[in-house]
Order: C-alpha cells, then sequence, then structure tokens
C-alpha cells in the first residue's frame, strides 16, 4: 500500500447541497419511527443530515461493492472492505423543512496500521453541514477499509450479562428496513442488500446494518434521554451488525452527567458505543 500516495488526498475538498423536502421527512419518520427523539413538527429529525446531497455516480462509474469507484474525492485505498468506522458530531442548531443545506466536506487524515486482522487504512473526512441560518452540525467521519473477513473467524465471547441502561429500544432489522434506508440515502453498497455477494466476496455472515442506522438511533435515544441538549457524541464501530435478529439501542447516563449510548446484539455483544459529553 502506497500510504504517501494516500496522504496527498489529504486537504482535499468538495461542496454539495439538498433541500430537506416534505418527502424526504416523512421517509425518514416512516422508517425510524417510533425510535426517534421528540421536535418540533417542522424541524428535521436527527441524523437526517445522512440522507442530504448523497453522492450520485453513474452506473459505469460504481466499483463492484456498489460505492462510486475511489480515486476521486476519496482515496484509492486497495481493501475491498469499506465500514462505517465512527466518528464525532456536535449539534449546533437544528435543521428544517424546506432549508437549502449546504456540506462542505475536507479529507482530514489517512493513516494506515496493521491491525490483529490484518491491514487497516483509516480516512478522516470533516463535514459541516450549513442551513440557512448557519453552521448546524459539525461532523468527522472515520471510514475504515480492511481485507475480506477470514473464513471460519471466531466472533469475541458475549458478556456474561448485558450492561444496564436507562433507556433501552429494541430494533427490527429486516431487509426492508435495510432497504429504505438505502434508498432515502441512495446508498448502493451491496453490503446491505446483496445477500450473496456480502456472504461471498465480502465474507460476512449476512446483509449488514448500515453504521449511520445505528448512529442515527444512538443520537436519537441520546436527544430522547436529555431532552433535547445539544449534543456532542465521540462514537466508534465494534463489531458489525448482522441483519436478521432484532437488536437493542441502549442509554445511560453516567455520574459525571454525561450519557453513554450503544448498540447491542441478540448476542449480548455491543456493536456500535460512544459517549455524549453534552446535556
Amino acid at each position: 500500500m502506497d500510504i504517501d500516495r494516500l496522504r496527498s488526498w489529504i486537504g482535499r475538498s468538495e461542496e454539495a447541497s439538498d433541500l430537506i423536502t416534505p418527502r424526504l421527512m416523512q421517509s425518514f419518520h416512516a422508517t425510524f419511527a417510533p425510535h426517534l427523539a421528540p421536535c418540533p413538527p417542522d424541524d428535521a429529525p436527527l441524523a437526517l443530515h445522512w440522507c442530504l446531497a448523497p453522492q450520485i455516480a453513474p452506473m459505469q462509474a460504481l466499483g463492484p461493492d456498489g460505492h462510486a469507484a475511489r480515486g476521486e474525492f476519496l482515496p484509492p485505498v486497495p481493501l475491498p472492505r469499506r465500514m462505517w468506522a465512527g466518528g464525532t458530531i456536535a449539534t449546533i442548531a437544528p435543521l428544517r423543512l424546506g432549508d437549502t443545506v449546504t456540506r462542505r466536506s475536507t479529507i482530514a487524515d489517512v493513516t494506515y496500521k496493521e491491525g490483529r486482522t490484518g491491514p487497516l487504512c483509516f480516512v478522516a473526512v470533516d463535514h459541516e453541514i450549513i442551513s440557512p441560518r448557519g453552521l448546524a452540525l459539525r461532523e468527522r467521519h472515520n471510514i475504515v477499509y480492511r481485507e475480506a473477513a477470514t473464513p471460519g473467524a471466531t466472533a469475541p465471547p458475549a458478556p456474561a450479562a448485558p450492561a444496564a441502561a436507562d433507556l433501552v429500544w429494541r430494533v427490527e432489522t429486516s431487509p426492508v428496513f435495510l432497504f429504505r434506508y438505502s434508498a432515502i440515502t441512495f446508498n448502493g453498497h451491496r453490503i446491505h442488500y446483496d445477500l450473496p455477494y456480502v456472504t461471498g466476496e465480502e465474507g460476512y455472515a449476512g446483509l449488514v446494518v448500515h453504521g449511520p442506522i445505528q448512529a442515527t438511533l444512538m443520537l436519537n435515544i441520546i436527544a430522547t434521554l436529555n431532552g433535547g441538549a445539544p449534543i456532542e457524541l465521540d462514537y466508534r464501530g465494534v463489531n458489525p451488525l448482522i441483519a436478521g435478529a432484532p437488536f437493542a439501542v441502549k442509554a445511560k447516563r453516567l455520574e459525571d452527567g454525561a450519557i453513554r449510548a450503544w448498540t447491542e446484539g441478540a448476542d449480548g455483544r455491543i456493536r456500535m458505543e460512544g459517549v455524549s459529553r453534552a446535556g
């Protein structure tokens, strides 16, 4: 891997804009309800910004995984599996129905390391989400690229008992749920809908639940617990969440006032986790 060449992408930027339409709001609510934090009718629910201004590449410009081929805005990392690794997000002001929203994105860092499962390449992208009233949200999105899973690899053991929580949501993971989210985000990544591909080519046990689905639910359960105060969430993916069985979204207020949130598979293992220091 030519990490020096990949790091030459640092500083590249792009800008895109989109409109928050009634149809998008309705589609988002229909997909996630009742697992959304309360908000005024014309305010966009938390995490709707991930549905705005998706990259729209023609069919001939797609890579084998269904994403746009790498090498334009994102560097051409030569590893087959791309996953949403986590990041940080700070909510500043709400987005609203009818807003034209602009996303300004910059490649902030590209790093390489050897993990216990093989080589890993991390790409950090900084985003600013701007409404007609000013900056609404600031985010760092971490993407990880890795080799295909090793056949027969064993999962880490489940905890002896699930962690205690102040609020718990149970969420079904049907293929229709995954399809709906892929549709409203224009996400062509085949790991979320193409079972032969995700099991045969990338080595997962089944369809993979989107990272932003889990992060969306974590943001909303935190906002439900903190009464809608601004959120500063630092979160990371721990294990892939495979569709087919219900999973839990949990939140717990800590002694210092922070809120810990996580998603938990039916086997009790944590899939994504984070802590919000606000509220």
